[in-house]
C-alpha cells in the first residue's frame, strides 16, 4: 500500500534527518546474530577439537542472552520514561485540582459574604462563549466592559470608587437598590437633568422604589439669588417642585447666598453639590467643572465621610424652604 512505507517501525522508513530508519526488532535480531557468529567464532578458537554441537549450543545461548540484554535495557528504557510522563501528568492533575479548588473557595466566599456565585458563575461561561463564537469587536466590548468592572469592584474594596463622567446608571442602580431612604441635594447644576431623557427611568426607579419598598425620598433644590429674583426663572422652577412632589416625593428648596461669614461660605460650598444619599450609608456625588457640567461621579461608602454628609444634609433641610402649594403666592 502507498501509505505503508510511512509506518513507524516499517524497515526501509525515512529516518528525520532523511536516512534510513531500521525498525527496532530488526536491529535486535542483528545485534543478536552478529553476537552469536562472533561467539562461535571464539569457541572454535578456544576448542578447535570440541564437538561442533556444543559450540553452537554455546552461541546460541550467548546470542540469546544478548537478545533478552537488548530486552531488558528497553523494558528500563520504557519503564523510565512511563515514570516521568506520570509525574508530568500528576503535577498537571494537582495543578488543575489547585484550581478547581480556589474557583470553588472563591464561589463559597461569595456564597458566605451575600454575593450571587450563580452570577459570577453565569457570566464566567457567558464570557468563554462569547470569546469562543464572538466576532472581534463584540470580544474587545466583552473585555471592555470586564474590565470596567473589575476595577470598579476592586476600588470598592475600599469604599470608594470613581468614574471619570458623568454616571446615571450608577445612579439608577443604587436607586433599584435603596431599601429605607434616598436623600438628594440637587443643585442649579443638576436642574437641567430634568428635561433631558435619562431623568424618567431615573423617576421611575424611584417611583419603584416608594411604591414596592416604601422607601422615603426627600430632594433639596439649590438655587441662586440671582434665579430666585428672576419670575420666568422660578415660574418653572415651582412647577418642578409640584411634579415632584406630585410623585410623592419630599421636596424643599434652600437659597444660595454668595456672601456670609466664612462658616455659611463652607456651607454654601458643601451645599452646591449634587449628592444623592441612599440608606444613610452610601453617597455618590457629581463634582461639577467650571462650566456647570457633571464630569466626575464618585461613590463612596466610607462610614466617617458619610456621616458627615448626612448630617450636613440634615442641617440643610432643617432650615429650607417649603414650596408653595399649587395655587398659592410663591
Amino acid at each position: 500500500m502507498a501509505g505503508a512505507s510511512g509506518t513507524p517501525g516499517t524497515p526501509g522508513t525515512p529516518g528525520p534527518t532523511g536516512g534510513m530508519r531500521i525498525a527496532p526488532i530488526v536491529l535486535k535480531t542483528l545485534v543478536t546474530i552478529v553476537v552469536s557468529t562472533i561467539a562461535y567464532v571464539l569457541t572454535n578458537l578456544v576448542h578447535q577439537s570440541g564437538d561442533e554441537l556444543w559450540k553452537i549450543a554455546v552461541s546460541v545461548v550467548i546470542g540469546g542472552s544478548a537478545l533478552i540484554i537488548q530486552y531488558m535495557v528497553d523494558f528500563e528504557q520504557r519503564l523510565a520514561d512511563m515514570e516521568t510522563g506520570q509525574r508530568e501528568r500528576g503535577r498537571e492533575h494537582q495543578e488543575h485540582f489547585m484550581q478547581l479548588s480556589e474557583a470553588a473557595g472563591l464561589l463559597r466566599e461569595l456564597d458566605q459574604a451575600g454575593m450571587s456565585a450563580g452570577d459570577a458563575t453565569r457570566l464566567i461561561k457567558s464570557l468563554s462563549r462569547v470569546g469562543q463564537q464572538g466576532p472581534e469587536i463584540v470580544k474587545a466590548f466583552a473585555r471592555a466592559e470586564t474590565e470596567s468592572l473589575a476595577f470598579v469592584v476592586t476600588d470598592l474594596t475600599g469604599m470608594t470608587a470613581q468614574w471619570p463622567r458623568d454616571n446615571t446608571e450608577w445612579l439608577i442602580r443604587l436607586t433599584e437598590c435603596a431599601r429605607r431612604t434616598i436623600d438628594a441635594t440637587s443643585s442649579s447644576v443638576d436642574q437641567p437633568f430634568w428635561d433631558t431623557d435619562s431623568a424618567k427611568p431615573y423617576l421611575d426607579a424611584q417611583i419603584e422604589a416608594m411604591r414596592v419598598r416604601d422607601v422615603t425620598i426627600r430632594r433639596l433644590f439649590m438655587i441662586k439669588e440671582s434665579e430666585r429674583n428672576d419670575p420666568d426663572f422660578m415660574t418653572r422652577f415651582l412647577k418642578l417642585c409640584e411634579e415632584q412632589r406630585g410623585f410623592s416625593i419630599d421636596v424643599r428648596y434652600r437659597v444660595l447666598s454668595s456672601n456670609g461669614s466664612p462658616g455659611r461660605r463652607n456651607r454654601r460650598a458643601a451645599a452646591a453639590r449634587d449628592v444623592v444619599i441612599f440608606d444613610s450609608e452610601l453617597c455618590l456625588e457629581f463634582d461639577p467643572d467650571r462650566q456647570e457640567g457633571n464630569v466626575k461621579t464618585r461613590l463612596d461608602a466610607d462610614g466617617r465621610r458619610v456621616d458627615g454628609e448626612v448630617r450636613t444634609f440634615n442641617e440643610l433641610w432643617a432650615t429650607a424652604t417649603d414650596p408653595p402649594a399649587q395655587g398659592e403666592p410663591a
